[in-house]
């Protein structure tokens, strides 16, 4: 491609692969792949005839799923291509009526969400497995756990503010009533036995036990109306990060611990241990001696006479960044947060565990310097 074409390329959407080591970039003429650590373009793949709105990554294996976009694009945006790219070919496709809102994956499944319907087809033969109904879904919400002995689903359900969870393992559905206004983004930890919600105020986001649906913790991203536009667990399951329109990326602690999260046993017909503290507002809310807690209200020894407002966990750490664009954020390693932009920026800030506040830049990347087009899907899988 010659460079006079480069300059139009435009950045069509970003997805973080299962683990937030790696990231996908689709563009007007193909795909790019980005390693976070160190930061390093892995591949691109450029075409001449189209490019990709959705591009989701399997771990780091040369599986994906592909979903054509753009406005010249020759990839229909009905058709889903499972792409290898060791062999630099399309080896299977699915096509619908309606365009691919989303596409979901692990090693053993194939998850297809549309704009009223969840297709979950079997990853060997395409085999259609499952069908589910949702409401009306134009941003491809949906979830899978990533554990070897879990397989757990959550997708929007058919009620404004609920989430429904699949447990195809146990054969058990859960409908979570999880806000009054309807979903704007929710993520599951890679075990699916927690699930974070947000609604399209995006004030409030919820922590939520899958097996059984009880709200665990609740923690307040800021007091005026906000759009979600991602919401990641860390890999130990002690903090969330939260990125919205404000252009902040908060980071909180979380109060709730899955005892043997590492490597989690279901004995039969049960579900795992939950520790959790109760949903209050003390500074003493702590997971362990080594981490802070989220800071509340001074006037939170008037619960149940002031507004709930003044009862809120507030955020623990946060990253502050202009609001010109859509972020999401993941954690790296050692208390580590990476967030990218859709103007192509990516972010490796630091947080204090202990201490929280502002958190520290310690790196800065422009991968990307063409245009930029509005993603509609959220970039946690």
């Amino acid at each position: 491609m010659d460079p006079h074409e480069a300059k139009e390329i435009e950045l069509l959407s970003l997805s973080w692969n299962q683990d937030y080591g790696c990231f996908a970039a689709g563009t007007s003429h193909g795909f790019r792949i980005y390693n976070t650590k160190p930061f390093k373009e892995t591949f691109r793949r450029d075409l001449k005839s189209g490019g990709f709105r959705i591009v989701e990554m399997l771990f780091r294996c040369n599986i994906m799923a592909l979903v054509g976009g753009g406005v010249n694009s020759q990839y229909p945006p009905n058709k889903v291509l499972i792409w290898d790219d060791h062999q630099g070919r399309c080896i299977g496709e699915l096509a619908f009526r309606s365009n691919v809102r989303g596409v979901r994956l692990r090693q053993d499944r194939i998850v297809i969400v549309l704009e009223h319907k969840i297709n979950v087809y079997n990853f060997s033969d395409l085999k259609l497995l499952h069908q589910i109904e949702t409401l009306a879904n134009l941003k491809g919400l949906c979830c899978l756990s990533h554990h070897s002995i879990t397989s757990v689903l959550a997708c929007p359900g058919l009620r404004q503010g609920q989430v429904r969870v699949e447990h195809f393992g146990l054969k058990m559905t859960k409908f979570i009533n999880a806000h009054d206004s309807h979903i704007s983004c929710f993520s599951l930890t890679l075990n699916g036995f927690l699930l974070a919600t947000a609604s399209v105020k995006g004030t409030l986001v919820r922590i939520f036990n899958t097996m059984d649906g009880t709200r665990l913790q609740e923690v307040r991203r800021g007091a005026d109306r906000a759009e979600i536009y991602s919401i990641a667990f860390s890999p130990n399951v002690q903090w969330l990060a939260i990125s919205s329109d404000k252009g902040t990326v908060h980071i909180f602690n979380l109060r709730v611990q899955v005892v043997g999260e590492d490597a989690p046993i279901l004995p039969s017909g049960s579900g795992p241990a939950l520790r959790h503290q109760n949903s209050g507002t003390s500074l003493d809310a702590l997971i362990s001696q080594n981490t802070g807690a989220n800071p509340s209200s001074s006037l939170s020894f008037m619960k149940g006479v002031l507004p709930k407002y003044f009862n809120s966990e507030w955020s623990f750490a946060q990253f502050r960044l202009a609001e010109v664009t859509r972020y999401f954020a993941a954690f790296g390693s050692e208390n580590t947060v990476m967030i990218v932009g859709m103007d192509g920026s990516f972010y490796r800030c630091s947080f204090d565990p202990v201490l929280g506040g502002e958190m520290t830049q310690l790196e800065y990347v422009r991968f990307h310097k063409g245009k930029v087009t509005s993603q509609d899907q959220p970039a946690n899988s």
